[in-house]
C-alpha cells in the first residue's frame, strides 16, 4: 500500500506522462510568429468567406446611406491590413489597393492580397523582432510590432460583425453562422 507523498508522486508522474502523450513526437513548441500567422490565416480564410457570401450584384449595398457599402468595408479591411502591417519595418513590398473597386473579383482580389502581404510580413520577422516596439499608427504610438498585428485581426473582426449585418438584411446567413 502507499503512503500519501508514494501515491501523489505516482499520481503526478502519470498526469506528465499523459499531458507528453498530447504533443506529436517531435513537435516544435509554439512561438509568437508561428501563433500569429496561424492567427492571420484564419482571419483571411473568415474574411474571404464572408465577402464572397454576397453577391455582385449587391455590392454596392449599403445599409444606410451614410455607412460604406460592402465593397467599401472590404476594401478598408484591405487598406487597413496594408497599411498597418506595412508599418512593421520589412523589405516586403505593400500590394496597390484600389480603394474604388466595385467589381467583386477585383475587391476580392484586393483581400486576399492584403492578407498575403501580411502573411508575408509576419514570416519575415523574428520572435524577438515582434516584441521590438515600432512607430504604427497614430491611435496606437509605440507599439510592438505583435500588438500591431493584434490590431489588424481585431480592426477586421470588427468590420466582420458590419458585415454580417449587410448580409442578414440581404437576406443572407454569414458563413460562419451557417449550419449544415
Amino acid at each position: 500500500m502507499l503512503n500519501r507523498s508514494a501515491y501523489v508522486r505516482v499520481a503526478l508522474a502519470a498526469v506528465v506522462g499523459v499531458l507528453a502523450l498530447t504533443r506529436p513526437i517531435g513537435a516544435q513548441a509554439p512561438t509568437l510568429k508561428g501563433d500569429l500567422l496561424q492567427d492571420w490565416a484564419a482571419m483571411k480564410d473568415t474574411m474571404m468567406k464572408i465577402a464572397d457570401a454576397m453577391p455582385a450584384d449587391r455590392y454596392g449595398f449599403r445599409a444606410t446611406p451614410a455607412e460604406r457599402s460592402y465593397a467599401e468595408q472590404i476594401l478598408h479591411v484591405a487598406d487597413g491590413n496594408r497599411i498597418g502591417m506595412g508599418l512593421l519595418g520589412t523589405s516586403v513590398k505593400a500590394p496597390t489597393i484600389d480603394m474604388k473597386a466595385t467589381a467583386k473579383p477585383e475587391v476580392l482580389k484586393a483581400l486576399a492580397d492584403s492578407y498575403d502581404f501580411g502573411a508575408a510580413v509576419i514570416r519575415a520577422l523574428s520572435d524577438e523582432q515582434l516584441l521590438q516596439p515600432v512607430r504604427t499608427l497614430p491611435f496606437l504610438g509605440m507599439s510592438t510590432r505583435a500588438r500591431t498585428v493584434v490590431f489588424e485581426l481585431g480592426h477586421a473582426w470588427d468590420i466582420y460583425g458590419q458585415m454580417a449585418v449587410y448580409l442578414r438584411l440581404n437576406g443572407i446567413v454569414p458563413p460562419a453562422s451557417q449550419r449544415p
